[in-house]
């Protein structure tokens, strides 16, 4: 099962195993520790202390080649050629001990104009089972002559004990070299960290290829190609459930381009949350956990080996992984036409933003370059309740160039194909988080549909003096106080404080970015 290649990044002094079947990989997994399988057939795994991405131990390698390209800063932190080289041979040393290796070989990009071929080495079975979820998998043939674009290398259990002198944030680290193409991860079991270097990979590579890269679920109509919608939004927000309807065939769930010919999904798989997941609000997810998924962090019992998804005792961020095949009527290829509408998703933890609002163009640039909404428990390292959260482009984490880049693009794109575009509250109404509830999911479906329908723009609209959004006011299947978010309060006074603070916020955050006159005046009115 050993497979030889000549690509000097994929040679190895032990056995890799290369390729194998998502039945293989599932019982050596089993056999080394690895997991268990859950009565569903989903296999169960944990990925030990890290339970979510650790974005203050990612490190972009800084050469002359890309340095004026990159954002420099928070998400952006440089590490010298010679420290990747040194990082690179510790974590090829620790995988030559190893007893033996997996490798994955595949794609990014469902669109063959543009993807990527991405070969995955680890020391884990349900990593690369994970990594031929979630990427697309390759036929035979192409991988008999594969030639990698980008490569990861994944050290899980290695540690680096002398980790300040190097220059980190701790005993681990997730460096990735834009020049090279390869991507080093080492220290965390976290499988996100893969699916995310690749997609950082696309948000630098794309833009050059004529393609806007996105973080977005999209799916269509069933019975109109032409009825395409986007969903921008952070982990947490909705992208996967609300683009799971049985009635729109999904493209993909969380990471696309959009083209000169429309989008393309960059995977091949789903990585859902699970927690509080049920069948009755989120029934393609629950069918889709069966054998060929991954369960990370879900709580299973002993005996029955039932997953209890309501229990958050290793972490609130428990997530699924499964092809996006086991969604049923899913669109494959992933690909289709042009969005119609486009729709971001903000989860507010302070309870001012309404359920929905109809952007301007203005509008559309002011929220998309601010991105605001609520990191989630779980998602992050040390995130363990609802934290307001400025991301730009819905997508900061992810973006190595500058936000207004990302930005151009979707006012390019929007522009062209004359897109509807919303913003949606996925947060909290009555009040912040710890006060008020959260929007009732049945609610934003609600929402959701008469948005791409149709029959929303059919509603009369208020204009929100602070904010300047238009909020319907009525919405079939929504009662008709929750549109107006001042109502939901018990006090509308403290409403008006609490939206007087997040304006203040938004225009603290606007700031950092060179907008024209009418995108700044779009933004709130202080």
């Amino acid at each position: 099962m050993s497979t030889a290649t000549s690509h000097p990044m994929l040679a190895f002094g032990t056995t890799v195993y290369a390729n194998q079947s998502t039945a293989w990989l599932i019982e050596e997994a089993i056999r080394r520790g690895e997991g268990e399988l859950a009565a569903n057939g989903a296999l169960a795994v944990d990925t030990g202390a890290r339970t979510g991405r650790s974005p203050k131990d990612k490190f972009l390698e800084d050469t002359p080649g890309i340095h004026s390209d990159i954002d420099w800063g928070a998400v952006n932190r440089p590490i010298s050629p010679e420290q990747f080289a040194e990082l690179e041979e510790l974590a090829k040393a620790h995988l030559d001990q190893r007893e033996s290796l997996f490798r994955f070989d595949g794609y990014c990009g469902a669109d063959g104009d543009y993807r990527l071929n991405v070969s995955v080495v680890t020391e884990f079975a349900w990593h690369s089972l994970f990594a031929s979820t979630l990427f697309i998998k390759a036929d035979a043939e192409t991988r008999a002559n594969f030639d990698p674009d980008w490569t990861i290398i994944n050290a899980a259990t290695l540690k680096i004990d002398d980790w300040e002198a190097r220059g980190l944030n701790g005993p681990m680290a997730i460096i990735q070299s834009l020049e090279q193409k390869k991507v080093i991860i080492i220290g965390t079991e976290y499988a996100g960290e893969m699916k995310k270097a690749i997609f950082y990979a696309m948000n630098y590579d794309m833009p050059d290829a004529g393609v806007f890269p996105m973080h977005c679920s999209a799916n269509v109509c069933k019975d109109d190609p032409a009825n395409v919608a986007l969903f921008f939004g952070l982990s947490g927000t909705g992208k996967t459930t609300l683009s799971a309807d049985p009635d729109r065939p999904l493209i993909g769930d969380d990471e696309h381009g959009w083209s000169e010919k429309g989008v393309f999904n960059f995977e091949g798989g789903c990585y859902a949350k699970c927690i509080n997941l049920s069948h009755a609000g989120e029934p393609q997810i629950w069918n889709a956990i069966r054998f060929g998924s991954v369960l990370e962090n879900t709580v299973i019992d002993p005996e029955t080996r039932i997953p209890d998804y309501d229990l958050d005792t290793k972490t609130e961020n428990t997530r699924v992984t499964y092809p996006v095949t086991f969604i049923p009527g899913a669109c494959i290829p992933s690909m289709a036409g042009h969005p119609k509408n486009v729709i971001f998703l903000t989860a507010d933890a302070s309870g001012v933003l309404p359920p929905v609002a109809k952007l301007t163009r203005e509008q559309a640039m002011y929220y998309f370059v601010n991105g605001y909404t609520s990191k989630l428990a779980g998602t992050e390292a040390g995130v363990t309740e609802p934290t307001p959260n400025f991301s730009p482009c819905f997508g900061g984490p992810f973006l190595p160039r500058p936000p207004m880049v990302y930005a151009d693009w979707l006012d390019r794109r929007v522009q062209e194909h004359a897109a509807n575009v919303w913003l949606i509250n996925t947060g909290w109404t009555g009040g912040p988080f710890g006060v008020g509830e959260r929007f009732r999911l049945a609610w934003t479906r609600a929402i959701v549909r008469a948005i791409l329908d149709g029959s929303l723009a059919e509603a009369d609209w208020t204009v929100d003096p602070l904010f300047n959004l238009h909020m319907p006011d009525r919405c079939h299947g929504v009662p008709a106080e929750v549109l107006q978010p001042r109502n939901t309060w018990r006090d509308p006074a403290d409403w008006a404080r609490a939206a007087k603070e997040l304006a203040s916020m938004f225009r603290a955050n606007d700031a950092k970015y060179t907008l024209s006159d009418e995108v700044r005046a779009a933004g709130p009115a202080i």
